[in-house]
C-alpha cells in the first residue's frame, strides 16, 4: 500500500490548480516519490492481520541501482523507463507516463520483496487527491493529539486532544513531520493510527456492505484516485472480510538503527536486511512467545514483554526498541504493578537474559524461572523503568483490541 506525492489523478492527468489549493500542494514541490510504504499481511482465516511500515528514507539496495533511499524506488525505474521509451520513439505522452508508472511500481514491489522476504501479490497506490476523497467519504477519522501543532510546511494546524478530521485536515495530519521530535518515524506512527482508526471504522459500521449509505462515495473516490493491479477489484476484495474488525489489525515499523545515517543522499535510517527479514518472517508465520527457538542455544532469546509499571503503551515501545536491537519479541502485555524491573530467563540461560537487560538500556537484574521454556526471556518492565532513548512511540498506536474507547494520544 503505497501513498505517492503526486499531483496527478490515477489516469496520470495533472491535478488542476482548484484541486492543488484544495489540497494545499503546489503542481512543483511534489516529485512522484512514495512517501508512505505499509506492507499489509490478510491472512484467509480471518486471523490477525498487520500493516508493517516501511520508513521511507529507509537506505536499502534498490535491485539495478545500487543502496539508496526506499522512497526513490519508484521513481528511478519511472525515469529510466521514460528516458528508454523516448529513446525508441514513444511520443504518446499518456503511453510514455503508464509504461513508466508500470516499471516504477514494479521496481518499488522487487525492492519491498527483497528488503523483507514476503511476496508481494497486490498493489494499492493513492495519491494525494485520492487520500483526501477517501477520508471525505467515510465521514473523518478521530486522532487525539499531545500538543498542538501548527507547520506551514505541511499545512497542520491542529489543537491537543481528541478531533475528528478528514480531506485536508487528514492529510495535513499524516504529512507532517517538521517540528516532531523524531521527524520522519512519528509521521509513520501518525500514520499508523489514522489508518487503524479507518480499519476499525470502516469493519466496525459495515461500512462497505452493499446498500451502505457511503459505499457509492467510497467506490467513487478509489475509481478516480487510486491504482489497483490489473484484475483486483479492491471493494469486493473488502467485502470478503465482512468477518474481520479494525481490532484484528495491528500496525507496526520494521526494525531500523540510527536515524542520521549520513549518506550520498543526505541522512537516512540504518537499516539491517537480515533483521528486517526476521522481523517479518516471525510476523509471516504468526510466531508468538510460546514458539520454540528456531536456532541453536546460542541464539537470541525470544524476549516478551510484560507493562508492570502503570505507564500506557510502554510494553509496545519497548517491544519495538528490542526488535531494533535484533530481538524477535512475543506479544507484549500487562502484569501487575511492581516498583522494580527484573528480566527473567530459562534455567541456565542467564547470558542471554543480561544481553536483554543491556539492550534495555540500565543495569536491571535477570533471575531463573523453572518455568521458561528455553529460549524464552520475559522482561517486567517496573515504575523504576527508564524509556530514554527510545526513538519510536509505537506505544502511542491506537489500541487495536477495542478495549480503549477513544485514540491515544501522537505527538
Amino acid at each position: 500500500m503505497i501513498g505517492m506525492d503526486s499531483r496527478t489523478d490515477a489516469q496520470g492527468n495533472p491535478l488542476s490548480e482548484e484541486q492543488l489549493r484544495m489540497i494545499n500542494a503546489t503542481a512543483v514541490d511534489g516529485v512522484q516519490n512514495t512517501d508512505t510504504i505499509i506492507m499489509v499481511r490478510i491472512p484467509n482465516d480471518g486471523s490477525k492481520a498487520y500493516g508493517i511500515s516501511i520508513p521511507r528514507d529507509s537506505y536499502v539496495d534498490i535491485p539495478g541501482y545500487g543502496t539508496h533511499k526506499i522512497n526513490s524506488a519508484y521513481l528511478r525505474a519511472k525515469n529510466q523507463s521514460l528516458r528508454d521509451q523516448q529513446n525508441a520513439g514513444v511520443t504518446d505522452r499518456k503511453e510514455l507516463e503508464r509504461t513508466a508508472n508500470r516499471e516504477g511500481a514494479k521496481n518499488l514491489i522487487a525492492t519491498v520483496e527483497q528488503l523483507t522476504g514476503a511476496s508481494i501479490d497486490h498493489y494499492a497506490e493513492v495519491n494525494l487527491l485520492g487520500f483526501y476523497d477517501i477520508t471525505n467519504a467515510v465521514g473523518g477519522i478521530e486522532v487525539c493529539l499531545k500538543e498542538a501543532v501548527k507547520d506551514r510546511y505541511s499545512g497542520a494546524n491542529f489543537k491537543a486532544g481528541p478531533q475528528t478530521i478528514k480531506g485536508v485536515q487528514a492529510l495535513a495530519f499524516v504529512r507532517q513531520r517538521h517540528g516532531l521530535p523524531n521527524g520522519d518515524l512519528d509521521r509513520v506512527v501518525r500514520q499508523q493510527v489514522f489508518m487503524s482508526g479507518m480499519a476499525r471504522k470502516v469493519f466496525s459500521q459495515d461500512m462497505i456492505l452493499p446498500g451502505s449509505e457511503k459505499l457509492a462515495a467510497l467506490q467513487q473516490a478509489i475509481k478516480k484516485s487510486v491504482v489497483l493491479d490489473e484484475g483486483w477489484n479492491v471493494i469486493e476484495f473488502a467485502q470478503q472480510m465482512v468477518t474481520f474488525t479494525g481490532g484484528n489489525l495491528e500496525f507496526l515499523t520494521i526494525p531500523h538503527g540510527r536515524i542520521d545515517l549520513e549518506t550520498g543522499d543526505g541522512s537516512a535510517i540504518e537499516i539491517d536486511p537480515a533483521a528486517v527479514r526476521a522481523f517479518v518472517e516471525g510476523l509471516l508465520r504468526g510466531k508468538t512467545s510460546a514458539d520454540p527457538p528456531a536456532e541453536a542455544a546460542d541464539q537470541k532469546p525470544t524476549v516478551t514483554v510484560l507493562n508492570a509499571s502503570g505507564r500506557s503503551g510502554l510494553a509496545r515501545d519497548v517491544s519495538a526498541k528490542l526488535q531494533t536491537a535484533g530481538y524477535t519479541t512475543g506479544e507484549p502485555g500487562n502484569s501487575s504493578t511492581r516498583s522494580a524491573t527484573v528480566v527473567r530467563h530459562a534455567t541456565g540461560e542467564e547470558a542471554g537474559a543480561k544481553d536483554v537487560a543491556r539492550a534495555l538500556g540500565g543495569d536491571y537484574p535477570v533471575e531463573p524461572d523453572a518455568n521458561m521454556p528455553a529460549g524464552q526471556v520475559k522482561v517486567f518492565l517496573g515504575e523504576d523503568y527508564e524509556s530514554a532513548g527510545q526513538s519510536l512511540r509505537t506505544g502511542d498506536l491506537l489500541a487495536l483490541n477495542g478495549a480503549q474507547q477513544g485514540p491515544a494520544c501522537v505527538n
